[in-house]
């Protein structure tokens, strides 16, 4: 893998979501919301703030739907688009 934030993303849920480990085998088209049972309501938030915290982002209210967090590749897409936009 060497998508730097891809691999970012996966320690990220393994941490927030406690997988112990099994988030790290992820690839981009494992699917989560709705798939990963530590994925609710409660933890995509936890998840948005640890987004926020270690990217040094700001997730808009109106840009978080369900489809962000379909698959690791569109959490990973989420994250690249708002970092991009930070720097301009």
């Amino acid at each position: 893998m060497s998508d730097p934030i891809q691999k970012e993303v996966l320690v990220l849920l393994d941490e927030v979501l406690n997988l112990g480990g099994r988030a790290l085998a992820f690839a981009a088209d494992t699917p989560l919301l709705g798939e990963v049972p530590e994925l609710d309501s409660m933890a995509v938030i936890a998840v948005i703030q640890e987004i926020e915290e270690r990217f040094g982002i700001e997730v808009p209210d109106d840009e978080v739907d369900g489809n962000s967090f379909a698959t690791v590749g569109t959490v990973v897409d989420f994250v690249t688009r708002l970092s991009a936009r930070r720097g301009g």
